[in-house]
């Protein structure tokens, strides 16, 4: 799942074998601590960028067989010795968090996809070769319901993301609905943006549940976590249609009861 999704979905993760929780300990620190280059902090765009571009050079260390500098890379090292990890997603992951640095506006949904190909699926990609599952089929499932995580989390986030001058919302969309960057910025919801944000929650619906068969073919406990991951990412779409795309005033996540519905959702469904 992408990156900035891990902590909506804490219950899924104590389903994961024990044995494998120190290799997703190391992907998920890489992947943190690049993400937080790209977001936090005062330094300018161009410190970013180098900073990342020296996340970069380790990859290519480890590709070479030399040793990787500093702890989170030493591990890293280790890992995808360990299991024999493609360096692909690795290096998709610091190309979204470096556009990330450069990029505030999507013009198209499938410019948004292609952001979504290298910041969120890269982490379904590895968490399927760490299972040993990661054939075409499941990649190609495990991608959809990445996506669909991500651009989840851009609804959630729409106000949170103005903030940063940010909007994941394809701009095509706002004009189709005639909602302008303005009425963000005024946290305007009104039927138009009503209307956008349903076709928003709608899409990402139809493209999670796209890749849901996937949680049905894994087996033992990833398919078990996928399932509650899965039941998550839609819980939240529905919380979005509760408050009729209002989520300026307060953030859509999950409480104890959500997860309850969702633990008997992946039971049954």
């Amino acid at each position: 799942m992408a990156v900035n999704h891990y902590e909506n979905f804490p219950v899924a993760s104590l389903l994961m074998p024990a044995h494998l929780r120190p290799a997703v300990t190391a992907i998920y620190a890489f992947a943190r601590s690049a993400d937080d280059i790209a977001d936090e902090g005062d330094a300018a765009p161009p410190e970013r960028l180098a900073a990342l571009a020296a996340y970069a050079r380790q990859l290519d260390l480890i590709e070479q067989g030399q040793p990787g500098e500093g702890p989170i890379f030493t591990r890293l090292q280790q890992v995808i010795a360990q299991y024999q990890l493609p360096l692909q997603p690795f290096r998709d992951l610091l190309s979204a968090f470096s556009q990330d640095v450069v990029t505030t506006r999507y013009a198209r949904y499938d410019d948004l996809l292609d952001y979504c190909r290298r910041s969120a699926n890269p982490v379904g990609t590895l968490m399927l070769h760490l299972y040993g599952q990661a054939d075409a089929a499941n990649l190609r499932d495990s991608d959809a319901i990445c996506s669909a995580l991500q651009l989840i989390n851009f609804w959630q986030d729409v106000a949170i993301d103005w903030q940063k001058q940010r909007i994941y919302l394809p701009l095509e969309d706002l004009e189709r609905f005639d909602v302008s960057p303005q009425d963000i910025q005024q946290a305007r919801v009104d039927r138009r943006w009503q209307q956008l944000m349903q076709f928003e929650v709608e899409r990402a619906r139809a493209l999670m549940l796209s890749g849901a068969p996937l949680a049905r073919r894994l087996p033992g406990r990833i398919g078990w976590e996928l399932r509650l991951v899965v039941q998550g990412g839609l819980r939240i779409l529905e919380r979005i249609e509760a408050v009729g795309g209002d989520v300026f005033q307060q953030r859509p996540k999950l409480g104890k009861p959500d997860w309850l519905l969702i633990g008997w959702r992946g039971l049954t469904r």
